[in-house]
């Protein structure tokens, strides 16, 4: 199925590895152009390369906490492609436990990387998209933001996450409100679990992770983890012009294990 993403551009935050480098090889798959950021610069080559190199990708070390970012960004992608069509906003992990053992430093970090620091990117991104129009004028672009489970439940242990990633799905919602009457349109995907590949060479820690698998899996309705193709393929389909009239939308992607609360 062709999505209509040839000769499109779009962001990708954290595009260098997990669900947003997926999510950008999908998209290159289907005839765009990305610009990614990342933090550690030392992945930036070989994600480029990866995505087929400077005429399909470029990447950026960048921090969602920096309020410069936001504009570099949007800026690169003008300045390298012409135009920007939409983006995909993920975060870095947030490190959390309970509400007792987190500091008020840790608490602004947090809300810096995963609430205002993506805000802003969406909000330079719809400027940029608003004021440049890409290949189709009447369409000006599609915001995904790359939620987390803790968007959808409480996840026990994890109070940070919950507070702030509940916080963040309400400015989603809020987002395709305000900008829908420019032609923009915002939706988050929450991802449940997920297949990564295990790197460690301890056998006895395999073993372990591999037995927690078994057990996450007996309570998932398709009986696995997901792959981050999977995610790749439903975030390209609501940043592509094929879902010109979803907007708003929490979609998850995890194999029918969610349940609202």
């Amino acid at each position: 199925m062709d999505l209509g993403l040839t000769d499109r551009v779009f962001l990708v935050t954290t595009g260098s590895t997990g669900l947003g480098s997926a999510t950008a090889q999908f998209l290159v798959e289907a005839g765009a152009r990305v610009v990614f950021s990342c933090q550690d610069t030392e992945q930036l080559i070989p994600a480029v390369d990866q995505l087929g190199g400077r005429e399909n990708a470029v990447g950026l070390a960048a921090d969602l906490r920096d309020p410069a970012t936001p504009e570099r960004l949007t800026a690169a992608a003008v300045a390298r492609f012409g135009h920007l069509d939409g983006c995909l906003i993920g975060t870095e992990a947030i490190s959390s436990g309970p509400v007792t053992d987190a500091g008020q430093d840790h608490w602004r970090d947090s809300f810096e990387a995963a609430v205002l620091g993506p805000i802003r990117v969406a909000k330079a991104a719809a400027t940029t998209m608003a004021s440049l129009p890409g290949p189709v004028p009447s369409d000006n672009g599609s915001i995904v933001f790359e939620l987390s489970p803790s968007a959808r439940s409480v996840v026990a242990g994890e109070a940070v996450a919950n507070t702030l990633y509940r916080g963040l799905t309400s400015a989603v919602i809020d987002l395709a409100d305000s900008l829908g009457s420019r032609g923009i349109r915002v939706n988050g995907v929450i991802p449940g679990r997920m297949a990564v590949a295990h790197h460690g060479s301890d056998s006895k820690r395999s073993a372990s992770a591999e037995r927690v698998r078994i057990r996450n899996e007996a309570e998932i309705p398709l009986g696995r983890y997901g792959e981050p193709e999977e995610f790749g393929a439903v975030a390209a389909f609501l940043l592509s012009p094929l879902s010109s009239y979803v907007t708003g939308s929490l979609i998850t992607v995890d194999g029918g294990s969610g349940r609202w609360n």
